[in-house]
């Protein structure tokens, strides 16, 4: 029988993710124990996050992720770890594997694998940016007793910086862009591709949901999102919200986006990972014929096109 929840660990809880991860355990009530592990730096440059996480009744334990003896001892009395570390230091997850199948009280981790599927194709396994997750994930198989999920999301249907649903800067909006206060959209592919996305807020929902579903998200993977649509799709839900006028709206080939991708690869630049990932995303490898919403009842229960848009020219509108 698996797991079942009842007192969880957060690695990584005031990030981009994390905090939207963070916040929908805390308000489900479903847990004995909420605790964030997080370094001193963070506790001086994210105070007010950590100070509001504290008044919600959640433990803050300081360490360095990089100790042993700092993991070792977060874990006690935690069931669960759930980890929201970014792409930089994704690595630190496989002394945490290693550390939580030993650990008397840790049954159950979560790595930080939300996103696109990372082997999806036979040639996932070479993209540069699953590189480390593929590693977490051949950890989590060597394991001898701990149980895992991989709650797997697709894009983020956000418009914080650099997300799908976000403004680029003009210089760089070739790689795509839906930006509000403009009416400029930069499509990706011919526009009619479908792409699976999940809004931050409802990959928070997912985590909580898979945690009260131990025997249905047990050691697999969970393809999981909020829609699916075309860039057409949304670019026409942005002009319906934004008063109803056509957007400028031009597109960026498959063949263009591969060009920019090898480009920026061969250069050292840093975009060439996210070039990458749109790469994958407009070549459709979010899609799936059916997803495992069901199986952790969260059929009926995800942000809508609509609803992702409307928070999307929140976000941008200011």
């Amino acid at each position: 029988m698996a797991s079942r929840t009842n007192n969880i660990l957060i690695f990584g809880a005031t990030g981009t993710v994390g905090k939207h991860i963070a916040r929908s355990i805390v308000e489900s009530g479903d847990f004995g124990r909420v605790g964030i592990f997080t370094s001193p730096d963070s506790i001086k440059t994210k105070a007010d996050a950590i100070d509001g996480l504290k008044d919600r009744g959640v433990e803050v334990i300081t360490g360095d992720i990089t100790v042993q003896q700092d993991v070792e001892q977060a874990f006690n009395g935690f069931d669960t770890v759930v980890s929201c570390l970014g792409r930089t230091v994704l690595h630190k997850q496989l002394q945490m594997i290693e550390l939580a199948d030993k650990h008397h009280d840790v049954k159950r981790f979560f790595p930080s694998e939300y996103g696109t599927d990372i082997e999806y194709w036979p040639n996932s396994a070479h993209e540069p940016p699953h590189q480390q997750k593929l590693k977490v994930r051949a950890a989590l198989r060597d394991v001898k007793d701990l149980e895992y999920t991989y709650v797997v999301t697709g894009p983020y249907a956000d418009a914080d910086g650099g997300l799908f649903l976000g403004a680029a800067p003009v210089d760089k909006e070739a790689a795509g862009t839906f930006d509000v206060k403009r009416k400029r959209a930069v499509l990706l592919g011919d526009g009619n591709g479908k792409i699976s996305l999940t809004t931050m807020r409802d990959v928070g929902e997912l985590v909580v949901a898979a945690t009260k579903h131990p025997e249905a998200s047990r050691n697999r993977a969970l393809k999981v999102n909020s829609f699916t649509a075309t860039p057409k799709e949304i670019v026409a839900e942005f002009e319906q919200q934004t008063g109803g006028q056509a957007w400028d709206v031009s597109y960026t080939s498959l063949e263009q986006l591969k060009e920019m991708e090898k480009e920026a690869h061969a250069n050292g630049d840093p975009r060439a990972g996210p070039l990458t990932l749109r790469r994958i995303w407009t070549e459709g490898g979010t899609l799936y014929d059916r997803r495992d919403n069901e199986l952790i009842g969260m059929e009926d229960k995800m942000t809508s096109l609509p609803g992702a848009i409307k928070q999307a020219v929140q976000v941008q509108t200011g």
